[in-house]
């Protein structure tokens, strides 16, 4: 089994910065690209950044020079740093990862981490 676990999210006023992680564990035999969406409420899971393991990079335009993907593959560790937070970005953030098991390959998803920007 494979587990992915968020952390990093909280309460930030605007202009604020967070950074969020997420480490990937159990029976890992490699993971290609990861990822981090987020959820707001009433709207769709939208695709936020991505990174693969090459280190290319994709981001949504609404975030394009504002958040910065990276991962560190030694410790199957994705990062999202979040800068000039605003409103707009209050969502639940997940992270995925495309990873191979003896099983084969499949998509893991973490639980979740709320980042609620507010004065």
């Amino acid at each position: 089994q494979v587990q992915l676990v968020e952390s990093g999210g909280g309460l930030v006023q605007p202009g604020g910065s967070l950074r969020l992680s997420c480490v990937a564990s159990g029976s890992i035999l490699s993971i290609s690209g990861m990822g981090w969406y987020r959820q707001a409420p009433g709207k769709q899971r939208e695709l936020v950044a991505a990174i693969t393991s090459g280190g290319s990079t994709t981001y949504a335009d609404s975030v394009k020079g504002q958040f910065t993907i990276s991962r560190d593959s030694a410790k199957n560790t994705v990062y999202l740093q979040m800068n000039s937070l605003k409103p707009e970005d209050t969502a639940v953030y997940y992270c995925n990862a495309d990873v191979e098991t003896w099983g084969g390959w499949g998509k893991y998803w973490g639980p979740g981490t709320q980042v609620t920007v507010s004065s």
